[in-house]
């Protein structure tokens, strides 16, 4: 958002802030705290940051009067700067993200305030030229968010049109292949400016603040919103959030008057997901940026802790200077030292190949500052020789090093593209790998869902949490040649299998065995289809690691479904979206025939001439709210007009909105109506039948009955 102030007040901001930032955070070494260090200035403070597959950093400003229409390059290795080729349009406001060949896909911009372009274009960066002949979107789009999907595909969604219109309520996905826009018309919705959307495992898109309603987008077809869950922390504008494991999400800070501390986590993967509160960090913020780390911890920077929106850093009390790092095993923050330069409204920061962060911008502040996290200060590095260039989804692949007994852990993070308190580009896969002559066999991310294709870090981390230089490798879908002996590879991958099924009233159980030499990868569910002939019914899942020769038996974690009478198959898929790599794909099916009942299984009975619509057989119910499961003794009716038929057992049977039919079999029964005329009838046995507030039918039948609140009785 545009706004010019006198520069006297930036230059009195940034004396400030280097004074106060200088301070050391009680002395405690960089093994502890991490290190920042001043760097050379850039020619202006960017506002857009990406870091490319060349290993350099892109960036291009806005605000203050100047265009965005000045994208720089530079190099972590010596601080250089380089001018790159220009759009011919202003990129401030707009939405990015790296597609699957390493171009920036660059949607909207900026007119005005409050007005975006409809432009959409693409920046090659080994190349250094920019595609602008791509077609336009339906309207402007001034602060919008881009999502690159599991088959490569672009999500573009909200950003202001002008003042007029207000919002683009039409998300649209551009189609890579052919280079056209889908329009999601079934999907209009009015999102704030720069929504913090992530994919989710399953091939959605989550929206995960700033609202405190979040939801699924699924982006087939025209599109379909769906609900997930609410958060607990409030409205969160100009925080940020991070998937930090696949499906795991991490939300904190922003909002306003004063902005929020607090944090929170929902992990997608679960059968219901929910939102809780994890611990909040030391200090308030909004305007932070959020980077996920090679060892998978969260480092937050910079932010504004004062009340209103937080322009500019003109009292040194609201510019929050010390990095604070979350750590998703304890879930818990630990504070960071402190940076020099405050980082506020329009700063970034982004993860460098080499392991160290770089941190520019907020307004006025052409300073810049990296940091580098404890774990660069305990040791020796790790070293990658080699790795290819390009890896398939599921590929097993080599990577050199003569640190392959001492790797303890290996991670895939996709480079980074940040604007406005959000990075829209980067997710972390933590990679099974098993030790080989020479080197690591490391097996490549399951699918686009959990990594959309594009360029990653590749980072092997020792014992200590020390991270190699990282190799940037491409993940993409096209299998590329063989690069090492195959038989080097199946070491150290879990193999799961489905061992034993079985179903009865409505829930299939499964006994899964992981018959493979390593665990399955630990936070990553272990998901179980179940069809039947042919067509999937429910799910089971349990959340990683499953150790190497472990077996676990999952229950119906989904709706409950029942098979009606006859002969059926019945199968189990293990891992049925396929989260994880696996020594054996091929293995994961289970069938088995089964047989239901007798051929009447499913015939409804009758209650008084009038045929059931709920009812119990083999003890489960079927029909009404209830249908599916496994009967307790109640029935519930559904609304109104509902024919419901007890068993021989003592029944309760409840009403809901009136006009029903109930037969209370040959119990003890309690019959209810509800708010319509219903009509009760207790049968054979000793009966208790209660009106309601409606005009009532009530006969008790042959048994010693109670009835109360029936206008007619029988």
């Amino acid at each position: 958002m545009p706004h010019r102030h006198p520069i006297f007040v930036l230059t009195v901001a940034v004396l400030i802030g280097l004074c106060f930032g200088t301070t050391p955070s009680a002395a405690q070494p960089p093994d502890v705290i991490g290190q920042w260090s001043l760097v050379a200035p850039l020619p202006y403070f960017p506002v857009h940051t990406h870091l490319l597959p060349t290993g350099k950093v892109m960036i291009w400003p806005g605000d203050g009067g100047v265009s965005g229409n000045d994208p720089r390059s530079w190099d972590p290795a010596n601080g250089s700067v380089a001018s790159l080729s220009k759009p011919g349009y202003d990129l401030f406001c707009s939405g990015h993200s790296f597609l699957a060949d390493g171009t920036l896909f660059v949607a909207g911009g900026h007119i005005s305030t409050f007005e975006g372009l409809s432009r959409a274009s693409t920046y090659n960066p080994f190349t250094n030229t920019w595609n602008t002949a791509l077609p336009d979107m339906n309207a402007g789009r001034w602060y919008p968010t881009t999502t690159v999907l599991a088959n490569g595909d672009v999500l573009t969604i909200a950003g202001d049109i002008d003042t007029s219109v207000g919002h683009n309520l039409l998300p649209q996905v551009f189609q890579v292949s052919t280079g056209t826009w889908r329009d999601l018309t079934s999907a209009q919705l009015d999102l704030e400016d720069y929504p913090r959307m992530l994919l989710a495992p399953n091939g959605k898109v989550f929206n995960a603040a700033a609202s405190t309603t979040t939801r699924y987008l699924d982006t087939s077809g025209t599109g379909a919103w769906s609900f997930v869950a609410n958060r607990v922390g409030g409205y969160r504008d100009y925080g940020s959030a991070v998937m930090y494991a696949p499906g795991k999400v991490l939300v904190m800070g922003g909002g306003q008057d004063p902005p929020a501390k607090t944090a929170e986590v929902i992990d997608l993967n679960a059968a219901s997901p929910t939102w809780r509160s994890v611990g909040s960090m030391q200090f308030a913020r909004r305007h932070l940026n959020a980077t996920l780390l090679p060892d998978g911890t969260v480092l937050v920077t910079g932010g504004y802790s004062g009340p209103g929106f937080g322009f500019f850093d003109t009292s040194p009390s609201t510019a929050v200077h010390a990095a604070e790092l979350w750590d998703p095993a304890t879930e818990t923050w630990s504070t960071m030292a402190r940076a020099s330069i405050p980082r506020v409204y329009h700063s970034a920061a982004l993860l460098l190949p080499d392991g160290r962060v770089l941190s520019t911008g907020g307004n006025g502040h052409p300073e810049t500052e990296t940091y580098s996290p404890p774990y660069l200060f305990k040791g020796p590095r790790p070293t990658i020789t080699s790795a290819p260039s390009s890896v398939a989804y599921g590929q097993s692949f080599f990577v050199e090093t003569p640190d392959a007994s001492t790797t303890s852990k290996i991670t895939m993070l996709r480079l980074s593209s940040v604007t406005h308190a959000f990075n829209q580009s980067q997710y972390i896969n933590q990679l099974s790998f098993s030790q080989c002559t020479g080197g690591l066999g490391v097996a490549a991310p399951p699918s686009g869902k959990v990594a959309p294709p594009g360029y990653y870090l590749l980072f092997l981390l020792n014992g200590s949490g020390v991270p190699s230089f990282a190799k940037i490798i491409q993940v993409h879908d096209a299998p590329p040649p063989p690069t090492v002996d195959p038989s080097c590879l199946p070491d150290g991958l879990p193999d799961v299998i489905v061992t034993s099924l079985s179903y009865a009233s409505g829930v299939f159980t499964s006994t899964v065995t992981n018959q493979g030499t390593a665990a399955t990868p630990a936070g990553i569910a272990i998901g179980v289809g179940y069809s039947v002939d042919g067509v999937f019914r429910t799910f089971s899942a349990i959340n990683g690691p499953l150790a190497a020769g472990a077996s676990v038996t999952l229950g119906t974690d989904g709706v409950h479904f029942t098979i009606p009478s006859g002969t059926h198959t019945i199968t189990t898929f293990v891992d049925d979206v396929n989260r994880f790599a696996e020594s054996d794909e091929t293995n994961n099916q289970l069938s088995q025939s089964i047989t239901i009942g007798g051929t009447d299984t499913l015939a409804p009975p009758t209650c008084r001439g009038r045929v059931a619509n709920i009812w119990v057989s083999n003890n489960t119910i079927f029909g009404g709210p209830d249908s599916g499961r496994p009967y307790t003794g109640t029935l519930r009716s559904t609304n109104d007009n509902d024919v419901i038929v007890g068993t021989g057992a003592n029944d309760s049977i409840n009403g809901a909105g009136g006009n029903d039919i109930m037969c209370g079999g040959a119990g003890r029964n309690t019959l209810r109506g509800g708010q319509g005329n219903d009509r009760l009838f207790g049968e054979s046995g000793n009966d208790r039948l209660f009106g309601g507030p409606g005009r009532d039918l009530c006969n008790g039948g042959k048994g010693r009955d109670k009835v109360s609140g029936c206008e007619r009785l029988k």
